[in-house]
């Protein structure tokens, strides 16, 4: 068998292959509420083979969200909701995880289709922003510099979200550090000019993501794995690197972390050399430096091209994000491209390759 569909275990769960759906956010929510939209998204990744499948970056306040589109995981109703959702997908015989989110300074935006792009006025359903201090991403409304109070309140709102994703049945819980969001924007020298003790040194500026990370593995299971998505840099001078990120994840790792998806990217507007698997490297360097399990994503497109990126030693998971989209049934694709007996749903048995 292939390394690719491999299981792997991670604390009391065990994934069934090392092909795993990417969270890709869907912008098709109303009061951050999953729909048939969400249900048929990842539902149908999960009967195409995807081992484990992380939903979008679901918003732990509503002020959090990146568009008013964006789901969210702050009240019951979208416990509820989401709950239908992973019941599905645990019948297909995959896991789920949620990324839990809040966006910074890059909240309140219209979604990728609008006609007009920027942060969405109060007249249209948005509302202000809030960051480390009050740089603005370039084309977006300034935000507010966060209060002393309003950053101690972070942690336990992420806490609050992942007792509500074990309510509603979700097996892993992912913390969104990246793509310049706001524990990516504390993390950064390039967005952090605070001079309290959340910014300044490189210790300062990873206090709020490892706070957050040891006030969501107290409310989330022990059983249950806690992944960190990270980007590895900021494609920018004067931001981070590979090492400093690295450095982050071995002490997330002694902060009850279990696995770093390696992206990248995402804090300002810069030139992103992107090829077939250029942030692999990435990977690579912060499984090297950090001694964490890692997972790799980032124009991995085929099946041969996956199994290499493990096969290498460079992550112990590929996530699919694009290649998903065009493709929910990868992960059988795979399987045939790569000689591997994997199990199709019974009702699709008819059309399996022999």
């Amino acid at each position: 068998m292939s390394l690719l569909f491999e299981p792997l275990r991670l604390r009391d769960l065990t994934v069934t292959n090392r092909a795993w759906l990417a969270p890709m956010c869907q912008y098709s929510a109303v009061d951050g509420v999953p729909n048939e939209w969400h249900l048929v998204h990842l539902g149908a990744r999960a009967a195409g083979g995807f081992g484990l499948l992380l939903a979008e970056a679901t918003a732990v306040v509503p002020e959090g969200r990146i568009s008013p589109q964006d789901v969210g995981l702050w009240d019951d109703v979208q416990v509820a909701a989401w709950r239908r959702i992973t019941e599905f997908v645990h019948e297909q015989g995959a896991l789920v995880g949620v990324q839990l989110a809040h966006a910074g300074r890059k909240a309140s935006t219209y979604r990728p289709w609008s006609p007009v792009q920027g942060s969405v006025p109060a007249a249209e359903g948005g509302w202000p922003t809030l960051g480390p201090t009050g740089l603005a991403f370039p084309g977006y409304a300034a935000p507010a510099a966060m209060t002393p109070e309003q950053v101690a309140a972070v942690p336990e709102q992420f806490a609050a979200a992942a007792g509500r994703a074990h309510a509603a049945g979700f097996d892993v819980v992912e913390l969104h550090a990246a793509h310049g969001y706001l524990l990516h924007q504390f993390l950064s020298p390039l967005t952090n000019q605070r001079t309290d003790g959340y910014g300044g040194t490189p210790g300062n500026r990873a206090r709020l993501l490892i706070e957050t990370a040891d006030a969501v593995r107290a409310a989330w299971p022990d059983g249950k794995p806690l992944f960190v998505r990270v980007s590895a840099t900021d494609w920018t001078t004067g931001g981070l690197e590979p090492d400093d990120v690295a450095a982050v994840a071995k002490e997330l790792g002694a902060h009850g972390v279990d696995l770093v998806d390696v992206s990248t990217g995402g804090l300002v507007p810069a030139e992103v050399p992107a090829a077939p698997g250029y942030q692999v490297p990435h990977a690579r360097r912060v499984r090297q430096l950090s001694g964490l399990v890692v997972a790799a994503v980032g124009l991995v497109t085929s099946a041969e091209q996956a199994e290499q990126v493990l096969v290498d030693g460079a992550a112990d998971a590929v996530l699919l994000g694009r290649p998903a989209l065009r493709d929910p049934h990868w992960p059988l694709r795979a399987a045939r491209e790569l000689g591997d007996a994997v199990a199709w749903p019974p009702q699709y048995q008819r059309g399996a390759w022999r």
